[in-house]
């Protein structure tokens, strides 16, 4: 007695034409979009204006190599970038999920968003930063840094998806592996750099789909002074729950303290415990223990005059309501914000 199975199989191979081969089995993984590396890297151009829109990249890895006097355009997520032996190159990366990785290149201008970005063996760089963790060069000279400029309408859920937050920028806390005594292998740009002088709009017509603006109050990453000198010795720090609509707030308590004259000097967001908001807000502790569970939350730091006070001003005016945390004097501000950034950079690995 033989098994009812196997004899299916005999059967369906006997009811087979003899010159009809076996289907191989088909695959979910069969099944997938084959990928083009050459579609994910621009090498060996010359004197010319390349890009990639919204949606051609879509989070695969790209590289960058061999190109002199070019413009290049990433509109797009990636996983990681390589820019390998370039030279007098202009560059903008979308938002990277991984590593932006220069080698070897010489007098770039760029501008791009990544969680790590490293230069080595590189010479006159000028980058438009926004990066999650603390920004690397070695063995290279003459690299300036400013905050990132930039705006498309699809560069928001860009970030999104390479899992970058638009508050978490250091990207003028540069680490240098290889110093030099008594010289400074980098620089900040200066702070009225006009993005657009160094890292023009694209031209051409495939390129000029993409509805690009550089003005400073629609970028996409909020523009901050990082470590440069502080105006005043008074800061405030806000903190900002999760909720619906946290980041149109922050963005909007932001235009009102640069409209009013302060200066935004950092941002974070960060998820919080219990033991750290008793450590950050201390005895208002338990009025923001309930929130945290709602998901990260968003800090400000702002500079200036009479910050502490306009802050307060502004919070209950145009956000009577929605609970935040707001410094209460000039004379514990200065704790409030080394408190929340000593926590926040531990909890990021800066």
């Amino acid at each position: 007695m033989g098994c009812f199975f196997s004899k299916r199989r005999k059967a369906d191979k006997e009811s087979r034409p003899e010159n009809e081969e076996e289907r191989p089995k088909q695959y979910s993984w069969d099944q997938r979009e084959k990928v083009d590396p050459k579609d994910y890297m621009f090498s060996g151009l010359k004197d010319e204006t390349v890009g990639r829109l919204p949606g051609t990249v879509a989070g695969q890895q790209f590289l960058i190599q061999d190109c002199e006097n070019c413009n290049i355009y990433i509109f797009d997520h990636c996983a990681t970038i390589t820019i390998d032996d370039c030279t007098n190159c202009i560059i903008f990366l979308g938002p990277v999920k991984g590593s932006v990785f220069f080698r070897n290149c010489r007098d770039c201008k760029c501008t791009l968003a990544c969680q790590q970005f490293r230069v080595r063996d590189c010479r006159k760089l000028e980058v438009f930063l926004c990066c999650a963790t603390q920004p690397i060069i070695e063995s290279s000279s003459n690299i300036k840094f400013g905050c990132f400029q930039w705006y498309y309408p699809e560069l928001a859920f860009q970030f999104k998806d390479a899992g970058l937050s638009i508050f978490n920028n250091t990207w003028s806390n540069i680490h240098d592996f290889t110093p030099v005594s008594g010289e400074l292998n980098w620089n900040l740009l200066p702070e009225d750099a006009v993005v657009q002088d160094y890292v023009p709009i694209p031209t051409t017509e495939e390129l000029k789909a993409v509805r690009v603006s550089t003005e400073a109050n629609r970028s996409i990453v909020p523009i901050s002074r990082g470590q440069r000198q502080k105006s005043s010795d008074e800061s405030c720090l806000v903190v900002l729950f999760a909720g619906d609509y946290t980041i149109a707030n922050a963005r909007k308590l932001i235009d009102e303290m640069v409209g009013k004259g302060f200066f935004l000097v950092q941002t974070k967001e960060v998820s919080m415990k219990a033991e750290d908001a008793q450590r950050v807000f201390r005895e208002k502790a338990p009025d923001f223990l309930p929130l945290l569970n709602k998901g990260p939350v968003i800090a400000l730091e702002f500079n200036g005059d009479g910050a502490v006070e306009g802050c307060q001003l502004i919070v209950n005016e145009i956000f009577n309501g929605t609970k935040m945390f707001v410094s209460e004097s000039k004379e514990t501000a200065s704790g409030d914000v080394d408190s929340f950034y000593n926590f926040a950079d531990i909890q990021i690995g800066i």
